[in-house]
Formats: structure tokens, C-alpha cells, sequence
């Protein structure tokens, strides 16, 4: 049984990133949604039989393992806005220096950026000051207004929703190294970017209250 302080903090952070998506689009005040996952990386240890009429491309079941590449996945809904970055590694060194990108090289105009994203441990304000001097991490925070989606509850990211789609329309294959990895991300987000490909996300407050009821502790009187 969920002790009720844990369904009180999952409700609480529920509702503050519903609160977010309910927002009007403001282009000083974007909303983007932060994500990452790992792909790994194989090669073939024999050549491919191209596809032909009639015939699907054959691949012989043994491969080589080459790795891993981490994917970094910035959204914004309500602009039909990504930006996905690959990295070797996930370290908070890695997570500050998107964080600067997305500050200084992505929305540089607007005045804060409202940030949602899940309580990974290196998600936390404290990795920019592991990259940074404490002057330009402290920059940095100052442009960002950060909600996070409580534990348990991803589902209420969308950028984990747009790493679904990359999974399914690019990602679900053999890639056999990072150089090919970025080339057929950048291929498929300049496609999604110019077709302004969104979420229609209609989940609100409301129908959490509803369809979510048992989640909500008892009141303590």
C-alpha cells in the first residue's frame, strides 16, 4: 500500500505540471519539456540483403555491439518545437551544457523558460554548478522556472511522448555508431520541426480528479 504522504507528493506534482500545460503559448515564457534516453549502438557483422519486390531487407540475427549514445530530447508543444542532441554519455556535465545551449542558443529572446522535466539525479540545478563558475550557473537558473513530474509519473512528460515517436519513426533499427545516429536524428527532427508536428494534449486538473481519484489521499481532519 502507497503510504498517503507519497500519493500527497505525487498529486501535488501532478497537478503543478497540468497547471503548466494549461498555460496560454507565450513565447516569452516557453514551455519545453525535458528528456533522455539510451540507445544502443550495433553493427553488422554481415552485409544486409537489400530488400527487393516481394521481399523485406534481411538482416543475420549476430551483430556487434558498438556502445552506447545518450539522446537528449527538448520539446516544445505548443511551438511544434525539438531539438535532439546525442552525447556519449549522461553525466550532469552533459545536462548543464544543454541546459546553457537551450538558454543561450535556443530561445535566447525569451525572458524565462518554463522547464518540465523528471527528478533524474542529474537532472537538478546543482549539476551546472559542477560546469560551470558559480556566476555563469547562476545565469543560468535565473532564465529557468523548473517544474518536475512527480516520481512514477513520466507519462506527464511530453518529451517523453516525442522520444516514443523517435523510437518508432527513426530509432527502431541497427545503428552502428553516433556519427550515423546524429544524421538520421537530424534527418527526422528537421522533418518533424518544419511539418510543426505537436501534442494535443487534452489530460487536465480536472480529469485527473476524476479518473485519478483513488491516487488522491483521504483528508486528514
Amino acid at each position: 500500500m502507497i503510504p498517503p504522504q507519497q500519493n500527497a507528493d505525487f498529486v501535488a506534482a501532478m497537478e503543478d505540471v497540468l497547471e503548466v500545460y494549461h498555460r496560454p503559448y507565450d513565447p516569452q515564457r516557453p514551455v519545453v519539456c525535458l528528456d533522455e534516453q539510451s540507445k544502443q549502438l550495433v553493427k553488422e557483422t554481415r552485409t544486409p540483403i537489400a530488400a527487393r519486390p516481394g521481399q523485406h531487407r534481411r538482416e543475420d540475427y549476430e551483430y556487434e555491439r558498438n556502445g552506447t549514445a545518450n539522446i537528449f530530447m527538448l520539446f516544445e508543444p505548443l511551438a511544434g518545437w525539438r531539438h535532439v542532441k546525442v552525447t556519449e554519455r549522461r553525466t550532469k556535465v552533459d545536462f548543464a551544457h544543454l541546459l546553457r545551449e537551450l538558454v543561450d542558443d535556443l530561445d535566447p529572446e525569451a525572458e524565462k523558460i518554463v522547464l518540465v522535466m523528471d527528478n533524474l539525479n542529474t537532472h537538478k540545478t546543482s549539476s551546472l554548478y559542477e560546469a560551470f563558475e558559480p556566476a555563469e550557473a547562476r545565469r543560468i537558473i535565473e532564465k529557468l522556472e523548473i517544474h518536475y513530474t512527480p516520481k512514477h509519473g513520466s507519462w506527464l512528460n511530453m518529451a517523453e511522448t516525442e522520444l516514443s515517436v523517435l523510437t518508432r519513426q527513426c530509432l527502431d533499427r541497427r545503428i552502428p555508431d553516433k556519427t550515423t545516429l546524429e544524421a538520421e536524428i537530424d534527418a527526422w527532427q528537421t522533418f518533424r520541426n518544419e511539418a510543426e508536428a505537436t501534442i494535443d494534449w487534452h489530460f487536465a486538473t480536472v480529469d485527473a480528479r476524476i479518473k485519478l481519484k483513488k491516487l488522491y489521499p483521504s483528508i486528514q481532519v
